[in-house]
C-alpha cells in the first residue's frame, strides 16, 4: 500500500517504559545530528500527540488509538487526516522551516529516503530503542527507514509484496493455464492467446505515472541507483525496458490515465491481470464485491526461470519529527501500532494493509483460505513472496529520476525509442539534474 491506494499510481505490542525523551525543533536541511534518543525513567508516556496521516492508513490509526489511550489512562492521540496530496508539500515546508510539524508522521518509503539525505536532522534518531526490533521486520522495508551508516529514523508500517492478479473466468475462457506463466515470456505468450481468444488486454499501463517498469527493475535487485551512482541504463534496466516494450508491441497494453480507470478497466474485464502489490486486494474487494470467486493471484513472472518471483510497490513509515516535545509518547504509539501482531492483522482485516511486522504473517487469518479469492491462499501467496523482496538503493534524487523515467517510458512504449537508446539519453538527463555519475 501506498498508503493512499491512488498514489499507488503516482509514484502494528504496549509501549516500553524505555523511550525517548523530547528535542528540540531542527530544520532547513543544517547537516546536524538528529535528536539523541535518550532512555532511562525520566521517559514518561503521557500527555498528548498529534499525527499526520491519510487516506486508509488514518483510518486505522484513527481506530486504534483508543485502545493506546486505554493502555496509558489521560494520554490523547490527536489523528490528522492531511490528504495524500497535499502531504509531502505540508511535511516539506515543516522541515526547510523547522517547525509547524506534528509529533509522528507517516512516510512513504523512498520519500523517507529523500527526507533522510535532505533533512537528516529533522527525526530522531531511532536506532537504540528500534535495534531490538529489526530482525521482526522485512529486511527491505527497514532499509528504507534507515540511512547508508544504518542509522534508524522509522519503523516500517507496510509492505507491498508484488504478483499478479488475474480474472480466471478470462483465464478459463482462454483456456490459460496461471500455473504455465514462470517467466515475462510466458506472461507475454499468455497475453497473445487471451487477446486472440477473449478480446481482452493483459494489463493496464498509466502513461502519466507508470508503476510496472520501477516494480521490474526491483525485481531484478536494482533501484535507480546503485552505489549512489545512476543506473538506469544497466542491462538489468534494459532487459525490463525490453518487456514493457514487447508487451506494448504485441497490443497487449491498455492505456489508461489515473486511478478510477484502472479500477474501471479491472472492474469491466477490459483487462485480464494486474501485476501490481499486495494491496490491491482491498481495492478488488472494497470496489468490486460483485466479482468474488473472478479473481486469484500468483507471483510475478521471473526473468529467467528460476529467478526472483515477486518486488515491492509501496510501504509507509512512522517517524517521529524533531520538533516533537513528546517524542517519548509518539514512540510508544509507533510501538504499539506497528510491532503488534494483532494489530497488524487487524490492519489488513480492516484497512486492506499488508504488515511489515513478520510475525504478523503466521496467523491463520494471512495463512488460511480467502472467500474472495474462490478459496485460494492468496494473503499466503504474498506473504511467502514477501521473503524474497530485494533490498534496493533510493536517495534524495529519487523524485528527479523518477520523473525522467516516466518520460523515457513513454518514449519506448508509445513513441517506438529503442529501450537502451532510451535509458542512456534519461541517464544523462539524471546526471545533468543531479550532479551523480552514472554507474558503469
Amino acid at each position: 500500500m501506498r498508503t493512499t491506494r491512488r498514489s499507488a499510481l503516482r509514484l502494528g505490542i504496549g509501549a516500553l517504559a524505555v523511550a525517548v525523551t523530547g528535542g528540540c525543533a531542527t530544520g532547513g536541511g543544517k547537516k546536524t545530528p538528529a535528536p539523541a534518543v535518550k532512555t532511562g525513567a525520566a521517559a514518561q508516556v503521557g500527555g498528548t500527540i498529534t499525527v499526520w496521516s491519510w487516506d486508509v492508513a488514518a483510518k486505522a490509526l484513527k481506530r486504534l488509538a483508543p485502545a493506546f489511550e486505554q493502555q496509558h489512562p489521560g494520554v490523547k492521540v490527536n489523528v490528522v487526516d492531511i490528504g495524500y496530496d497535499n502531504a509531502y508539500d505540508k511535511i516539506t515546508v515543516g522541515l526547510k522551516s523547522g517547525s509547524g510539524l506534528p509529533d509522528v508522521l507517516q512516510v512513504e518509503g523512498p520519500k523517507m529516503q529523500s527526507y533522510i539525505g535532505t533533512f537528516p536532522s529533522g527525526f530522531y534518531d531511532l536506532s537504540t530503542l528500534a535495534a531490538p526490533l529489526k530482525a521482526q521486520f522485512n529486511a527491505a522495508a527497514w532499509a528504507t527507514g534507515t540511512d547508508a551508516n544504518g542509522k534508524v529514523y522509522a519503523l516500517p508500517w507496510d509492505i507491498g509484496p508484488c504478483g499478479v492478479f488475474y480474472r480466471t473466468d478470462i483465464f478459463q475462457q482462454a483456456g490459460v493455464d496461471p500455473a504455465s506463466i514462470q517467466t515475462w515470456d510466458d506472461y507475454i505468450a499468455a497475453g497473445v492467446r487471451i487477446k486472440a481468444k477473449t478480446g481482452k488486454k493483459l494489463l493496464v499501463v498509466d502513461p502519466t505515472g507508470d508503476s510496472t517498469f520501477p516494480m521490474m527493475l526491483h525485481q531484478e535487485g536494482q533501484g535507480y541507483f546503485v552505489g549512489d551512482k545512476i543506473a538506469v541504463d544497466t542491462p538489468a534496466a534494459v532487459k525490463a525496458m525490453t518487456v514493457m516494450k514487447e508487451l506494448n508491441d504485441k497490443g497487449l497494453v491498455d492505456y489508461e490515465k489515473g486511478w478510477d480507470a484502472l479500477v474501471a478497466a479491472t472492474k469491466d474485464g477490459t483487462v485480464a491481470t494486474t501485476p501490481t502489490a499486495v494491496w490491491w486486494s482491498g481495492t478488488l474487494t472494497d470496489e468490486m464485491p460483485e466479482l468474488k470467486g473472478k479473481f486469484a493471484a500468483i507471483p510475478l513472472p521471473a526473468f529467467t526461470s528460476g529467478g526472483i518471483r515477486t518486488s515491492n510497490n509501496g510501504g509507509s513509515l512512522l517517524t517521529i519529527s524533531a520538533q516533537s516535545k513528546n517524542s517519548a509518547t509518539a514512540w510508544a504509539f509507533i510501538q504499539f501500532v506497528l510491532a503488534d501482531a494483532d494489530n497488524q492483522v487487524s490492519m489488513l482485516k480492516n484497512e486492506g494493509i499488508f504488515p511489515a511486522f513478520e510475525p504478523a504473517l503466521s496467523d491463520p487469518y494471512i495463512t488460511g483460505p480467502q472467500d474472495y479469492y474462490g478459496g485460494q491462499t492468496t494473503f499466503k501467496i504474498f506473504a511467502d513472496l514477501a521473503k524474497n523482496i530485494p533490498a534496493v538503493q533510493y536517495t534524495a534524487d529519487f523524485s528527479k529520476a523518477s520523473d525522467l523515467i516516466n518520460t523515457a517510458t513513454g518514449a519506448v512504449m508509445q513513441g517506438g525509442k529503442d529501450p537502451k537508446s532510451a535509458l542512456d539519453s534519461a541517464a544523462q538527463q539524471i546526471a545533468s539534474a543531479t550532479n551523480r555519475q552514472i554507474a558503469h
